[in-house]
């Protein structure tokens, strides 16, 4: 027999009289934050937008997930696509869903972070990106408060943000809010200051 909920719908009725329309729906993205350790220290990778929004910012490289793909898949396929970097192990940064983030629309994305082995081949830009290299981090993490400075070949980017740890029962969670930023796209500042406080936090330990 089949179970019925307090409108006496069976899931098969349920199912066929849902609209989807009558809910908002975000879309989802994917970006990563991938990292090279080197003599002169630790390095991150940034592409230059092609297109709007943000046309000739730079960027972590990220996509739009498919409806036929899990999100781990996405950010590979983007990874690939955009840098023509592959094989990377990506772990899971946590999802980004400030109201506003992407001026498009209502867009959600999970982050990820990768470190790049020394010695391996150079990112080389695809699809949209119009460039793809390795900005020299300067990152300081004091208190709460977060300085962020990318150079390469001239060019400088800087992010400030506070960060604020909490522990719960499930582990120590973060939260990280920009106050200002200079030459990035989206909130991929908070996204790299997120990782470098991870990062910086494991090395520490």
């Amino acid at each position: 027999m089949e179970t019925r909920d307090k409108n006496g719908l069976t899931e098969r009725e349920f199912l066929a009289s849902y609209r989807q329309k009558d809910y908002p729906r975000p879309s989802v993205t994917v970006d990563i934050a991938v990292f090279q350790r080197g003599q002169g220290g630790l390095r991150a990778l940034l592409i230059r937008r092609g297109g709007h929004p943000y046309l000739g910012c730079w960027a972590l490289p990220g996509g739009f997930v498919n409806p036929d793909e899990e999100a781990h898949a996405a950010a590979a396929r983007e990874l690939r696509e955009e840098t023509h970097l592959e094989g990377l192990t990506l772990f899971p940064l946590g999802l980004f869903s400030a109201p506003g983030r992407d001026p498009r629309a209502w867009v959600m994305s999970q982050a990820y972070a990768a470190l790049l082995p020394e010695g391996a081949l150079p990112p080389r830009a695809g699809d949209d990106a119009k460039d793809a290299r390795f900005f020299d981090v300067c990152f300081q993490l004091r208190g709460t408060r977060a300085l962020l400075t990318l150079r390469e070949e001239g060019i400088l980017l800087r992010a400030e943000a506070e960060v604020k740890a909490r522990s719960t029962p499930f582990g120590l969670a973060r939260t990280c809010t920009v106050v200002s930023q200079e030459g990035f796209a989206f909130d991929h500042a908070s996204i790299l200051i997120s990782a470098l406080a991870r990062l910086d936090k494991a090395s520490a330990q």
